[in-house]
């Protein structure tokens, strides 16, 4: 059975979010999977940089992770629906 894709053909839809997370952040690939080992997640460098390229789908626990090392929602990661910063004001 084939494996879903968006209607664009790409594995996931959080490669130009998590790209420019990790910009915001001031984060390398590298930096990003340290902090995420750091956290308990086992991912590393190479599976970044497939999940950015649009070569791998993302797991749900990858989610987690990804959700709670920037602090946004799922709904920004996989809709891009409220802006990475939105998250940190509900929160005051």
């Amino acid at each position: 059975m084939p494996k879903p894709r968006s209607d664009s053909g790409q594995k996931n839809l959080i490669s130009k979010r998590l790209v420019e997370l990790r910009k915001i952040n001031n984060l390398s690939q590298r930096d990003l999977a340290h902090k995420l080992q750091l956290m308990g997640y086992d991912i590393d460098k190479n599976v970044i940089t497939r999940i950015e390229t649009n070569h791998r789908f993302v797991t749900d626990l990858e989610l987690l992770a990804l959700t709670r090392v920037f602090d946004v929602t799922y709904d920004y990661l996989i809709e891009g629906k409220e802006s990475p910063t939105d998250n940190n004001e509900d929160k005051a």
